[in-house]
């Protein structure tokens, strides 16, 4: 009994220290994590090699191998051609540019995962806000919480997503026809959310609008040779991202291997492509899948998801209830990847017990739901979020753990009681 109560004794102060940025958010997680293991709560086992209960390595390797594409795509020039191209299209208007940048994320992450979007849209982003002398953070925000809720359209686009398929053996058309029409709606409610909650941090300059309108879009690229080479290597990854499933390739693999071939084709040198890796992000990522792997190998999450679907019995729109919201609050704050991989098995326990598969199968679709939307609750929620804080910081552009959980904060409730009618109407009521 005494190691799950250590267990969230040291998440707690570790969490307070991280959202409070009392200090360095690397150095309070590797403590944290290292003490979690030092007095028994974990061991090297579980941090090393087991898949839900310590480091998640495919998550780390497809960040490695997506760090050092962009930051080879980087030096061709493109995305400042892109900044200012997107500053042309929305004439500098600040809700307009936000919302160009928000549907590009957004319909790319469903293809692409939201951890891989975001590295390739934020540095769009800052440089079309350095050209427009306006802050980068209300852009940065929006467009990660919009590749949260995009990411939840396919099997793909969210790792919560592809755990579950492969536990409730759903298939890409699967979350198609049951996540696609939800996520379309949750994201034109958004773009509409998005007027009110950054309204004040929108600045307009006429004059830097001015400049920008006037320059050549192309000017910024240095070698078109190389951006070729780059965008037919990217191309070929993307498409690799797309059907990795059907080969049964993990999307970490796939993004080593576009990285090994993106350095051959493009001749830089070692030190260039990997000054542009966020070490930093990587180590941090460490030490929170080994502080929450601590949790679930003491059995907290275990423990607190059980107790929310025992409480609801054999009534399974409770059952859906208590995973939408469950889902979305816990995973908020243990992040969504280990938290689905700890409650998928007591999902399919639960499904199992169903009076008819779609019954069960609903429940598949609240957890995905839940799981997915939680990941915009808090700035630690979610992958796509520490990856968007990295960039952001190593852009002298901090963004902080208060000033995007209030925002994250206020989607995720909206878009979770959403999903919540969604689900209530289309599996227990129109059937």
């Amino acid at each position: 009994m005494l190691a799950p109560i250590l267990a969230i004794a040291i998440f707690a102060v570790a969490f307070f220290f991280i959202a409070t940025e009392k200090f360095n958010r690397v150095a309070v997680v590797l403590v944290a994590g290292g003490l979690m293991a030092a007095i028994g709560l974990t061991n090297a086992e579980n941090i090393f090699y087991s898949h839900h209960a310590g480091i998640d390595w495919g998550v780390i390797f497809l960040l490695l191998g997506m760090m050092v594409i962009v930051g080879i795509i980087k030096q061709t020039g493109i995305f400042e051609a892109l900044g200012i191209w997107a500053a042309q299209k929305s004439k500098g208007k600040p809700y307009r540019l936000l919302v160009l940048l928000m549907v590009i994320t957004a319909v790319a992450s469903p293809f692409l995962d939201n951890v891989t979007t975001i590295m390739l849209v934020a540095p769009v982003t800052l440089s079309v806000c350095r050209r427009l002398d306006i802050p980068a953070a209300p852009y940065l925000i929006a467009e990660v919480l919009a590749s949260n809720i995009g990411g939840a359209a396919t099997l793909i686009g969210d790792p919560p997503n592809i755990i579950i398929a492969s536990r409730a053996n759903l298939t890409f058309m699967d979350f198609i026809y049951h996540m696609t029409p939800i996520v379309i709606v949750m994201f034109v409610l958004f773009v509409l959310m998005a007027r009110f909650m950054f309204r004040k941090s929108f600045v307009y300059h006429p004059e830097r609008v001015n400049l920008v309108m006037e320059m050549d879009a192309s000017a910024p690229i240095r070698d078109k040779k190389l951006l070729y080479r780059c965008l037919g290597v990217l191309l070929l990854v993307m498409i690799a991202f797309s059907v990795h499933h059907v080969f049964h390739m993990d999307p970490a693999i796939v993004a080593l291997l576009g990285a090994g071939v993106m350095v051959m084709v493009a001749g830089v040198r070692t030190s260039e492509y990997l000054a542009e890796v966020e070490w930093a992000t990587l180590v941090f990522f460490m030490g929170l899948f080994v502080m929450v792997g601590s949790l679930v190998h003491t059995g907290v999450i275990e423990h607190i998801g059980s107790w929310a679907i025992n409480a609801v019995g054999d009534n399974y729109f409770a059952a859906a209830t208590s995973l939408v919201f469950g889902s979305a609050i816990l995973g908020a704050f243990f992040d969504n990847i280990p938290y689905a991989a700890t409650m998928a098995p007591i999902v399919e326990g639960l499904a199992a017990g169903a009076p008819d598969p779609a019954t069960g199968q609903s429940l598949w679709w609240a957890f995905a739901l839940g799981a997915d939307l939680g990941g915009n609750g808090t700035a630690l929620a979610a992958s796509a979020n520490v990856v968007m804080l990295g960039i952001a910081a190593r852009a002298n552009e901090p963004i902080s753990f208060w000033k995007f959980t209030k925002y994250g904060i206020v989607t995720t409730i909206v878009t979770t009681i959403v999903a919540w009618i969604y689900v209530w109407l289309r599996y227990f009521v129109w059937v």
